[in-house]
């Protein structure tokens, strides 16, 4: 299957591509995964060649599946496309009407729109996908101020607080998007 979307421009900023991850990807992944912000958000770090190998394998699977979209997030770029991001939406089976939304930002992008821009990208692409759904959600620790503004500028709306379990350590948001 092969999807790619595109995020809206507005103005300005450099256009956005979702797409599928491939295979030669995998030296921007380690790039990005380089960084101790990111892998202090993630719970599956990437931090040499056969992790990352295996991460790119578990997101062909996933998709292959159908339970879990992973999207590589490029931004058009002067000298090619670069890989910005990824979006993530996942638990999507009759099981789970509502699955989640996940995301992360290399550290070069951070600060600049893209995890908005892409989130609601994917949010809006998996309920044109997947119809039955009745929200979406984005979760994240509490002390994630910058995911709590990813989830407002993409129109997630804050709904609880979640307790701490495994393998967070801290308590959480809970914020929604209905179609």
């Amino acid at each position: 299957m092969v999807i790619e979307l595109r995020a809206s421009d507005t103005s300005s900023m450099p256009g956005l591509t979702l797409r599928p991850w491939h295979a030669d990807d995998l030296d921007a992944l380690l790039d990005a995964y380089r960084d101790p912000v990111l892998r202090r958000w993630t719970r599956m770090p990437v931090t040499d060649l056969t992790e990352g190998r295996r991460w790119l394998e578990r997101v062909r699977q996933d998709w292959a599946d159908g339970r879990r979209f992973s999207f590589a997030v490029v931004e058009d770029d002067t000298d090619g496309p670069r890989l910005v991001a990824n979006v993530v939406l996942k638990k999507v089976s009759v099981r789970w009407p509502e699955p989640e939304v996940g995301y992360w930002t290399a550290a070069w992008a951070r600060g600049r729109g893209v995890a908005p821009r892409a989130v609601t990208t994917l949010s809006r692409w998996a309920f044109a996908e997947f119809p039955a759904m009745k929200r979406l959600d984005l979760l994240h620790q509490v002390d994630n101020v910058a995911s709590c503004r990813v989830a407002q500028k993409s129109g997630y709306v804050f709904q609880e607080v979640l307790p701490a379990r495994p393998p967070f350590p801290l308590d959480g948001h809970r914020h929604s998007l209905t179609p």
